[in-house]
């Protein structure tokens, strides 16, 4: 498997690295946040700019992304819209979500961008290029709130992330029984094993799941998700808690 680098850190090798979400509403919230999680224990850092009561305003944004960069110096940023259909604050339009990213791949200062699966195909790989050119690695993603689907489908839409030139493959899924935790493991094992060029990211969500978020070294996951202060996402592990289980489970 290839491993990705950026800034000082290396995804797909050794011990899951922790990333922690960025969610504040405003500039004072997001700077005064930022500079917290300097304090931090973690690895990378994802804006969650769906929560940014500007966002609507793309050159506010990347403008944001600057300031947010210039405090967070050592760690990569992750830049995320997540759409209302995957878990997101509030709906934007395609037209909405591709003139955001294409403002920012162009006028921000971001490491890596989060990317939704099932987006338009065509304007997908446009951004892909466009973030490629500006040497900006890709996380493609897809999150099911309400189910767990088939081994199958999970390792299918893995895939299908490889294929469409991600640099990290992610997806997310919610658990209704223990059964469905094993699925997603079992998925990235198969992953990993048999499928995977490159760094995969998968989770099994809420109370029920949160045992998928500790153990990636051992299935296949490259990344994992902590809580600073505000989830961003049911069943994330308070950061200084999770370092602690990933080294004890470290290889």
């Amino acid at each position: 498997m290839n491993t990705v680098t950026v800034k000082n850190v290396t995804l797909g090798s050794g011990s899951p690295k922790i990333i922690v979400p960025l969610v504040g509403k405003n500039e004072i919230e997001l700077i005064e946040e930022a500079k917290h999680l300097l304090t931090i224990d973690c690895d990378l850092v994802e804006w969650r700019v769906d929560f940014f009561d500007r966002v609507a305003d793309f050159q506010a944004a990347a403008e944001m992304s600057k300031k947010i960069a210039a405090i967070l110096t050592d760690k990569p940023v992750l830049f995320t819209f997540r759409t209302k259909q995957e878990g997101g604050e509030i709906p934007f339009s395609d037209e909405q979500y591709f003139g955001l990213y294409k403002t920012v791949i162009e006028n921000g200062a971001i490491d890596l961008l989060d990317v939704e699966l099932f987006m338009d195909e065509e304007l997908v790989q446009q951004t892909i290029e466009a973030a490629h050119e500006k040497e900006i690695k890709i996380v493609m993603c897809n999150h099911d709130f309400d189910k767990t689907p088939a081994k199958e489908e999970i390792v299918s839409r893995l895939c299908s992330m490889q294929k469409k030139h991600a640099d990290i493959c992610k997806i997310a899924v919610m658990p209704q029984c223990s059964d469905d935790v094993l699925t997603l493991l079992e998925a990235t094992n198969e992953m990993k094993k048999v499928h995977a060029d490159r760094p995969i990211v998968t989770m099994s969500m809420g109370q029920l799941g949160m045992v998928s978020r500790m153990c990636g070294e051992v299935f296949g996951s490259a990344m994992t998700f902590g809580a600073a202060k505000k989830a961003s996402a049911p069943g994330q592990v308070p950061v200084n808690e999770l370092r602690e289980i990933l080294q004890t489970l470290a290889f």
